[in-house]
């Protein structure tokens, strides 16, 4: 078993190598004066088992190029199984055709991997279930519910407690957690006025005088998350936070975030923060690298990957 890490995450990659007590392969992947990748393993890897860690965030395309060249390269050097351990999928919101003459943008992302050499994908929370089904090979996709249900007890165990979903899109995500918590779910209705933009129409469920939290797959721009943490805040609830496993955090999303109602901001390390993100006063990170070393391990060992959703 060999870990390969590529550039777009690298302290989450030497973490799941620390938790699984190996050491990351020694690679190379550099740029040449045009900016096209160049990727060089400078340890034999014939029959292995071998683990690309690489979220495909931003830069998007230059991280995805990272990743499928790595694939390439670990296919020609013969390893016998290579799994592409992608934290963050990117492309993953480009699911379905939109419109007219859109593309599925996904189910490329998903060919191209496997034509560059993938046997198997790991992944965590993705967007659309039935990007599954887009690959001809295994895919694992993880969740962060039980991650997120461990630190929310620990931090908000002693509060009345109420899990919001964003929208009616992550209700059935956000329904999850909150069987887990054994607590009441709400439910923002918003309408979408154009992309990128969304205006709250109505909360839902009762929250006045609960402690509520927020939860969702992805905030990119931040707007509906804080929008909705604005509903609740002005129909009565005590307190606002939110749990979203990828924090893709465009533009002045940050800022956004630091100037809502929201307490708290509680993210996962499938995208590695950035300077602005660290210095955030209500944005933290928990980690998943225990989780992934674990999923990791049990691919290797050919065991259940389905007893780490307990």
């Amino acid at each position: 078993m060999k870990i390969v890490a590529c550039n777009s995450n690298l302290p989450l990659a030497k973490a799941v190598a620390a938790e699984l007590s190996l050491p990351l392969c020694n690679v190379t992947v550099r740029r040449f004066a045009d900016m096209e990748v160049f990727v060089e393993i400078h340890e034999n890897v014939r029959g292995e088992d071998v683990f690309v860690i690489q979220s495909t965030c931003t830069p998007t395309n230059d991280n995805l190029m990272e990743l499928l060249i790595m694939l390439d390269a670990l296919r020609r050097g013969s390893a016998r199984r290579i799994t592409a351990v992608i934290p963050y999928f990117g492309y993953a919101r480009q699911d379905r055709k939109s419109g007219p003459r859109t593309p599925i943008s996904a189910k490329l992302v998903a060919n191209l991997l496997v034509e560059a050499g993938a046997n198997r994908v790991l992944t965590l929370d993705l967007h659309a279930m039935q990007i599954q089904g887009f690959f001809d090979i295994p895919v694992d996709n993880l969740y962060a519910a039980p991650l997120f249900t461990r630190d929310i007890l620990s931090r908000y165990g002693d509060r009345d407690l109420m899990i919001v979903s964003p929208d009616v899109g992550g209700v059935v995500r956000a329904r999850q957690l909150a069987q887990r918590l054994n607590t009441d779910l709400a439910i923002i209705d918003k309408r979408r006025e154009r992309a990128g933009v969304s205006e709250v129409m109505n909360v839902i469920g009762d929250v006045r005088g609960r402690h509520c939290l927020l939860v969702d797959d992805i905030v990119d721009s931040g707007g509906s998350l804080c929008n909705a943490a604005r509903a609740i805040a002005n129909n009565g609830a005590a307190s606002v936070g939110a749990y979203v496993t990828h924090g893709v955090l465009t533009g002045q999303a940050v800022e956004r975030v630091a100037n809502s109602p929201i307490e708290m901001l509680t993210l996962t390390d499938s995208i590695m923060a950035t300077e602005s993100v660290t210095a955030a006063h209500n944005i933290r990170q928990v980690t998943i690298s225990n989780l992934l070393a674990q999923a990791m391990r049990a691919v290797a060992d050919e065991s259940s990957v389905s007893s780490l959703f307990d």
